[in-house]
């Protein structure tokens, strides 16, 4: 049976002003159950919910609030089996990624902020010798400073993960005393609303978690615009986040942006070919390439072109892809049938560029679901639109290049991996490690993985350029849902 969510608004689960609409199971196109449509003024109710939760739920000691995070993960521990289930209807998540990389994180983030919540958030500063003069006597002025919570805060979530997303903006966020407004993407909202629903069970007070939903654009411009929020935190598409930060830039709310990326992966000659393949390939595999970390653009050296070309169309040839509950599915469906479209339509855009479709090219033969099957498209050019725009599926482009000698072949990737509006994620892949630590240190993006795809999930996550505003993850995150306020007084 279908499941009707009602909003979660001040502690109460509300029927929605604009009723309900069906969100679609990528696999199968079934209903998977149907969302809440809400209306500004409801939007603008749930913020204020939260503005008036906050004076209390902000002075709770770090004892409570890291309790109710705890409960939640402990929550969402026993569930898993059922919330991996309704991820996976809502994403076309594989079984293995719903699991392990949906539900288990958003567990991991939850008990990683209930550590969290426990971090100090008072420094000390060294003692200041004042002369007398206008300001007063002579003396010794001691400081302390001290992050506070910023107060309400929206977080808005992207479709491609639905809980390890909303947890990484949540948990931190109540951590640190704040009070939150979540407004899920419209694909896949369910997943928050159970959230939501842990939450309350953990014993979070009424306010302190609201959520609504829509496919409107007005809920998540309600979401942003309400005079009761004070600091917006939002993960998708960079045009998205240009019109977010407008809309903030009026009455200076607070950022954090998370937002397109077209993550560059320097192959030079001296790399381990096998490892590179390995790490670029997941961009077919994991998430169906809808991952902005995906190392999407392949600036390889002339010298180990082919042999890398090779490695990766056999990459290729390794996955399955299909329905996503099947064993050995390893390559589920995209979001939606739009979004089918939005990819297929760049592959089409590469072939008329000029760019070779080495493997993949055709949509699978399924009667239903939103499939793409895995392409690679080689002899490309940076000024391709397909090497320069995000595509957000699973599609590698390959870019060859020239040197002559070492030093060459570092500055011409440098030159063709900066020359990009995005700088989320970038890779390098050599033998020489100091060599790769060298030009990862002179790429203009957040984060670089050195022969590697991993993460380290206590490093700050966020871009430069069109990427990003702020940095997340770790106790980067706690700093980001807070306040610096400085105490003096004289010795």
């Amino acid at each position: 049976m279908t499941r009707t969510e009602r909003l979660f608004i001040g502690g109460e689960w509300v029927e929605p002003d604009g009723g309900h609409y069906e969100v679609i199971d990528p696999a199968t196109e079934d209903v998977v159950g149907l969302a809440p449509e809400a209306s500004r003024a409801q939007v603008h109710a749930a913020a204020s919910a939260a503005r008036a939760a906050f004076a209390s739920w902000s002075r709770t000691t770090p004892e409570e609030r890291a309790g109710v995070l705890s409960r939640t993960a402990s929550i969402l521990r026993r569930d898993t089996a059922a919330l991996a289930g309704l991820a996976q209807a809502e994403t076309g998540a594989t079984t293995g990624t719903a699991h392990g990389m949906q539900v288990a994180v958003a567990v991991a983030r939850f008990q990683r902020y209930a550590k969290g919540a426990l971090e100090p958030v008072e420094e000390a500063l060294a003692p200041q010798i004042n002369e007398a003069g206008p300001m007063g006597k002579a003396g010794v002025m001691g400081a302390v400073a001290v992050r506070q919570p910023v107060g309400v805060v929206t977080c808005i979530t992207s479709y491609n993960n639905p809980w390890a997303n909303p947890a990484g903006k949540v948990a931190p966020a109540l951590a640190m005393g704040n009070t939150v407004v979540v407004k899920p993407a419209p694909q896949d909202p369910l997943s928050v609303f159970r959230m939501a629903a842990a939450l309350e069970e953990a014993g979070a007070p009424p306010g302190v978690v609201n959520v609504v939903s829509g496919t409107d654009v007005a809920v998540g411009e309600a979401a942003v615009d309400s005079p009761d929020v004070d600091m917006v935190s939002f993960t998708g598409s960079t045009a998205v986040g240009q019109r977010i930060g407008e809309v903030c830039g009026r009455d200076l709310k607070r950022q954090l942006m998370e937002l397109g990326g077209k993550g560059a992966a320097i192959v030079l000659d001296d790399a381990d070919l096998d490892a590179a393949a390995a790490g670029i390939g997941t961009t077919f595999s994991f998430y169906s390439g809808q991952i902005c970390t995906a190392p999407t653009r392949v600036l390889v050296q002339r010298s180990v072109y082919d042999p890398l070309l090779e490695k990766l169309t056999a990459y290729i040839g390794y996955l399955k892809v299909g329905d996503p509950r099947e064993k050995g599915t390893i390559v589920g469906p995209v979001i939606s049938a739009a979004h089918r479209d939005r990819v297929e339509s760049y592959v089409e855009l590469g072939r008329k560029e000029g760019a070779r479709v080495v493997a993949g090219g055709e949509r699978p033969p399924y009667d239903k679901g939103f499939y793409v099957t895995p392409t690679l498209l080689a002899d490309c050019t940076n000024d391709m639109r397909v090497v320069k725009e995000e595509i957000f599926g699973p599609v590698v482009v390959v870019v060859p290049f020239d040197a002559d000698g070492p030093e060459a072949a570092e500055e011409t990737a440098i030159a063709l991996a900066n020359d990009s509006d995005y700088g989320l994620i970038d890779y390098v892949f050599s033998g020489d490690v100091a060599r790769a630590f060298r030009v990862a240190r002179r790429l203009r993006a957040g984060g670089v993985g050195v022969n590697t795809i991993g993460r380290n999930m206590e490093a700050p996550f966020g871009g430069f350029k069109k990427s990003g505003v702020g940095r997340d993850v770790g106790s980067y995150a706690l700093h980001a849902y807070s306040e610096l306020q400085s105490i003096v007084w004289p010795g």
